[in-house]
């Protein structure tokens, strides 16, 4: 239980030190402003400088595909579309319950506008209790419950192409008309790069980077755009472009002239500023940034999936928006995206209806977790099965005397 009494006397200087972050972060804003405008005049340069010192960087630095000083305000979604989403929930493994396994279950979203058409909205659950699903990471130091979240984002990845072929698969005898070369996107909660892969055993990386490729591909080849929203993004990408016309030193080599220098470098002029409020000063409502190539290390291995990203004001927020190489390459499914996108949040009031859905439908509440072990209980008697009950530990926890 939380002593708020006892918290509230941790919380007196909250508010003088919130006032002075802001106002540190007012001037940090300011700053970056005038870099950006400075910047525009060698933009070139600097693209330059960065592809022949990239491996020297310290620091990863998004690259401009496009004039810095680009706003485009995106296209009203058509009448007719298609969008499709995923999103993953799952039942950790615990010692302490009756059976050591782990569920993951991902929730599908179909949604057809102007088509007379009914939506699809259900979850795919699966259950891992084999020794290979358990036990198989720890031969490269991953946690059993680290492999659960990994194999996850895999599982999105397959459902959503396996919703995108279907949606362009006419059935034999369909009720409705169906147009299978209607405008479509597929959506995804988060970014599209995959950081947490980079660290991992190139085998275990083997096991989890294919698959996921190979399902962009199917995408790919429906003709349906894949996006990543990111509501809230963290990311300093662009920001760090700029830091390269701030580097004091002839050559922008971080790893000779500023060797272990991370926050106080002399190139970080605006740290931890954030892409979103500076885009949220120049982008209007319904505009779009500039395209950005992300330069992180583990988009060497995505091939023609390499991370394209813009910001977007999708009024409610700066929102960035996740695309693969194919889709920021192609003018029609790069525009069909972002219109389509834009719809959603605007359906949403704020956040993609799709996405919100593809979670309501993923979740896993409290009451959900006790069924399943039920039922997971149930079937383990009728096997034959003696002496099936929780730890001590586990029963005790749920229960309180005081």
């Amino acid at each position: 239980m939380l002593d708020l009494t006892k918290l509230a006397r941790q919380m007196q200087g909250i508010s003088q030190h919130l006032t002075a972050e802001s106002v540190a972060a007012r001037q940090r804003l300011e700053r970056a402003e005038r870099l950006l405008q400075e910047v525009q005049s060698r933009q070139a340069d600097l693209v330059a400088r960065q592809q022949e010192w990239g491996d020297r960087l310290g620091f990863s630095a998004a690259r401009p595909m496009e004039p810095l000083s680009t706003r485009i305000p995106i296209e009203p979604a058509p009448r007719l579309h298609t969008v499709l989403a995923t999103d993953g929930s799952q039942i950790a493994p615990s010692h302490h319950e009756i059976a050591y396994c782990y569920l993951i279950n991902v929730g599908r979203v179909m949604l057809h506008y102007g088509q007379n058409r009914y939506p699809l909205l259900d979850s795919q659950p699966e259950v891992f209790y084999r020794p290979e699903d358990l036990y198989v990471s720890r031969q490269w130091g991953i946690r059993t419950e680290e492999w659960m979240g990994l194999r996850r984002t895999v599982s999105e990845a397959v459902m959503l192409a396996e919703l995108g072929e279907s949606c362009r698969t006419i059935p034999d005898a369909a009720a409705v008309p169906i147009v299978p070369d209607l405008p479509a996107l597929a959506m995804v909660d988060g970014s599209l790069i995959h950081w947490f892969l980079e660290p991992l055993p190139t085998e275990a990386r083997d096991r989890l980077l294919p698959p996921m490729l190979q399902a962009w591909d199917r995408l790919r080849q429906a003709r349906i755009p894949l996006v990543g929203y990111l509501s809230a993004a963290r990311s300093g990408e662009a920001l760090n472009f700029l830091r390269l016309h701030t580097c004091p030193h002839p050559t922008p080599d971080c790893l000779t002239h500023c060797p272990g220098k991370t926050e106080d470098a002399p190139c970080q002029v605006f740290a931890p500023l954030r892409d979103t409020a500076l885009w949220g000063l120049l982008l209007q409502p319904g505009d779009r940034s500039p395209l950005w190539r992300s330069s992180s290390r583990i988009l060497d291995l995505y091939g023609l999936h390499h991370v394209y990203f813009c910001y977007v004001n999708v009024g409610a927020e700066i929102a960035r928006i996740d695309l693969p190489q194919w889709v920021a390459e192609d003018e029609d499914l790069l525009n069909s995206a972002l219109s389509l996108t834009l719809a959603q949040v605007q359906k949403g009031y704020g956040y993609p209806v799709a996405l919100a859905e593809a979670h309501n439908q993923a979740v896993v509440r409290g009451g959900d977790r006790a069924r399943f072990f039920a039922l997971l209980e149930r079937e383990m008697i009728r096997a034959g099965l003696k002496n099936i009950g929780t730890s001590y530990k586990e029963a005790r926890k749920r229960g309180s005397i005081a």
